[in-house]
């Protein structure tokens, strides 16, 4: 009886090691089948990458500046920010040329100074003209200066 019990815990142990075996070698194979393919989601196997934080502009935009059209005007503008921030408030004072009366929102990014109106559309694009200078276009097609 010793030795039927003996020879039965045998059988059961390889059993048991060859189930273990097989679920390790299933989830080998599965851990190297994509999500996509499987229907099944990994944590982290397709994980888009994170987006790139903008950079800042190349000076602090925080203050009073000067927006000029040549021969539609200018007015002042007050830019709030954050030091070292990639976007902030606009709050245009009278006497804006075009629509830049509606300027209300400012960002910088990869291509530059972009001006949006109260309903986020853009209102001009500008890139970086040296200390205290950006120059470019709004999207009517005038030339913009503005000028800290």
């Amino acid at each position: 009886m010793t030795a039927r019990r003996s020879n039965a815990m045998a059988c059961s142990a390889a059993r048991l090691g060859a189930a273990l075996t097989g679920l390790t070698l299933l989830a080998s194979a599965l851990a190297a089948c994509s999500g996509d393919r499987t229907g099944l989601a990994f944590p982290g196997a397709n994980a888009p990458a994170a987006p790139a934080r903008p950079s800042p502009p190349p000076m602090n935009m925080a203050g009073r500046w000067v927006l000029m059209s040549p021969g539609q005007g200018q007015c002042n503008m007050t830019f709030g920010a954050a030091p070292g921030a990639a976007e902030g408030t606009i709050a245009p004072e009278g006497g804006c040329p075009g629509q830049f009366y509606t300027s209300r929102k400012w960002t910088f990014d990869s291509a530059g100074l972009v001006i949006r109106n109260h309903n986020g559309e853009s209102l001009a694009q500008l890139t970086f003209a040296g200390t205290g200078n950006f120059g470019g276009q709004s999207t009517a097609g005038e030339a913009i200066t503005l000028t800290q």
